[in-house]
Formats: C-alpha cells, structure tokens, sequence
C-alpha cells in the first residue's frame, strides 16, 4: 500500500501566478520606456501624468499601481537609467597598450554608456527634479562617481593622481551629455572628446616629482 506524501507546508507559485507576475513586469517595464522616449523626444515638462498614460496605452490606476504615481515612475525611470549605466561602466576593460590606447579606449567606452539614450532621460529628470528628489537618488551619482575614479586607477595603477583621472572623466562625460540636453538638434562631440584624450593622456605621461613621489 502506498503511503501519501505529506504536505511540505510550502506552497508553489502556480503557472497562472507566473505569468501574471510576468506580464505585470512587462508592463511596467513598457511604461518606464515610454516615459524616457517621452522625456527624449518631448522633454520633461510633456512627462505629464495624462501624456503618460496616453503614450503608454494604460489607465491611471495601471501607473499609480506599479508606482504609486507620477514621482515614483520618475524615481523608477531613473533608477533604470542609473542600473543600466552602472552596468555599462563595470564591463568597461582597460586593454593592454599603450597610455593612450587605454585612455581612448575608456573615454570611448564611457561616452557609449552616457549618451545612450535611457541614461540621458535619467540626467535629464534629475536635473529638473533636484530640489525634491529623494536623497536616496543622489547617492546613484556618488556612487557613479567611485566607479569612474575606479577607471583612472585602472588606467594607470601606480600614476600619482590616477583618482583626479576619474574625476575628470566624471566630470567631462557628464557635461558633454548635459550640452546634448540643453542645446537643440544634434551635437558633435568629437573634438571635446578627443581633447579629453590629449589631456589625460598628457597628464598621465607626466613623471612623478620627487617630493610628490
């Protein structure tokens, strides 16, 4: 005779539940993407709650239940940007070759990973919501920040101001984005970029002094 097998007491997700959680994910990741395409082609001030919706195809309690709200989607929109951004410059790889090589290699790398549209969209919110944004937000920049001085180290390990390195490119790639922003119709970056190069590279061929070792 067979014994039945007694109940484990945990209860497993059932496909149904799968895949609701599943298409609710996709939903909600559809109207993050809208948002930035809105905030893109339209700027900020069209990222109303009712253009939203409209973009999106959804009804106002589809937001406020994945959101909470205008902010929250937002809040999310950036936290989108700023996940994808940190992943793009944690896979950047300094080659091996010379000090310009490596140099070129990360500012080219890094202008890819600021200029992609999702990241821009984020800057974009930041910049107009930064006097009642949650604080939690502005550590995303800091952050952003470490991984960058990260790269000047890794440019050059045993250069004296390989953090200043970092900073700069930080600094640089983070500006030429907001002139994108701010300027109407396209720009080319290519001749700040390839400044940022010399500069770098300049400053990295630089021999120690002797009182700074």
């Amino acid at each position: 005779m067979t014994t039945p097998a007694r109940p484990t007491g945990r209860v497993e997700p059932t496909r149904r539940a799968q895949r609701t959680q599943e298409r609710g994910d996709r939903t909600r990741l559809s109207i993050i993407e809208e948002t930035i395409a809105c905030v893109r082609e339209e700027g900020f001030q069209a990222a109303s709650a009712k253009h939203i919706t409209e973009r999106a195809g959804v009804t106002w309690g589809v937001i406020q239940y994945h959101f909470g709200g205008r902010d929250g989607l937002l809040m999310a929109v950036v936290d989108h940007g700023y996940s994808l951004l940190r992943e793009a410059i944690s896979a950047i790889e300094v080659p091996a070759g010379t000090v310009r090589d490596r140099v070129q290699a990360v500012v080219d790398a890094g202008w890819v990973a600021f200029s992609d549209p999702v990241t821009m969209a984020a800057l974009e919110i930041l910049v107009a919501t930064r006097s009642d944004r949650d604080p939690v937000l502005d550590q995303h920049l800091v952050e952003l920040g470490r991984r960058l001085s990260d790269l000047g180290r890794a440019i050059d390990p045993d250069h004296r101001d390989r953090r200043a390195v970092g900073d700069l490119l930080w600094a640089t790639l983070r500006g030429l984005v907001l002139v994108r922003l701010i300027v109407r119709g396209p720009v080319d970056t290519t001749a700040e970029r390839a400044a940022l190069v010399d500069t770098l590279t300049a400053h990295l061929q630089i021999p120690a002094s002797p009182d700074r070792g």
